[in-house]
């Protein structure tokens, strides 16, 4: 079972528009790089900083509860660590993030957009070594997998509903082609080379098992492009198919360099 890698997405901060790459190093055992790094605590949450405990997504500004952050694209430098945000392609924000005068007027265009009451502020969220998945809450090894995405099995159901679907809705690190609809459930336990040979064990690229499906939320419903709600993604999937997962999670089994058009293989399953 052979495809290809179409695009890949890191999202800086949960719950905005992602970043492309046309490449990507990983990191056996790490999630995707630069991945989630940051999130939008509500003020009067439960996020501590100081005693800090994984939380439900719901504790933070996120799609699920705030349509307008699909309106904010960001790309972040982690080197410098400098974040800029663009809406609808045009640069609105170049913020510092190692200063506090940075994260603040970052923290105040997402106010504006979001039309957050006067005093009320969300908390830029950031943990040393934690990235705010919504799996994070299963613990470190989930926390930091990867998220796959079959774009055929997108088109499978576009088919079905009649109409044309974003990717970006499904907000996944890796985007494969070139596979048939919903291939990937049949992934679970199975270990896939992504770039390099295209062949596991071959030079170059990474390896990965499969862990986990990826059950759907809400958060679907939103428009990337027009930041509005307008289908029932969740509900879709379950009328369609009886249930409501697109895509799977893996984790990083050994180190490599991925690229957009790089081979993806699957492990033949070997009789016991």
């Amino acid at each position: 079972m052979h495809g290809t890698i179409d695009s890949l997405y890191r999202y800086p901060v949960k719950g905005l528009t992602p970043e492309h790459l046309d490449r990507v190093a990983l990191e056996a055992g790490r999630a995707f790089p630069a991945d989630r790094l940051f999130a939008l605590a509500k003020p009067t949450g439960a996020y501590d900083a100081v005693n800090f405990v994984p939380l439900s997504k719901r504790e933070y500004f996120v799609l699920l509860n705030t349509d307008r952050l699909a309106g904010l694209a960001a790309s972040y430098d982690p080197a410098s660590r400098t974040m800029r945000v663009t809406v609808q392609g045009h640069p609105v924000l170049e913020a510092d993030f190692a200063t506090a005068e940075g994260r603040a007027e970052f923290v105040e265009l997402y106010a504006r957009v979001a039309d957050l009451p006067d005093g009320v502020r969300p908390v830029l969220a950031e943990q040393p070594g934690y990235n705010f998945t919504d799996n994070a809450n299963d613990g470190p090894r989930m926390m930091n997998t990867i998220s796959l995405i079959n774009r055929a099995s997108i088109r499978d159901l576009e088919q079905r509903i009649g109409r044309e679907l974003d990717p970006l809705r499904f907000r996944a690190n890796v985007y494969l082609e070139g596979l048939e609809p919903w291939a990937e459930r049949q992934w679970i336990g199975r270990e896939l080379q992504l770039g390099g040979s295209g062949e596991l064990g071959g030079s170059g690229g990474v390896t990965v098992r499969v862990v986990e499906e990826t059950e759907r939320c809400a958060a679907t419903e939103v428009d990337p492009t027009t930041a509005r709600r307008d289908v029932p993604v969740v509900r879709l999937l379950h009328e369609n198919y009886g249930h409501e997962i697109m895509g799977v999670f893996a984790e990083v089994l050994s180190a490599g360099e991925l690229a957009v058009g790089d081979a993806v293989s699957v492990r033949e399953e070997t009789a016991a």
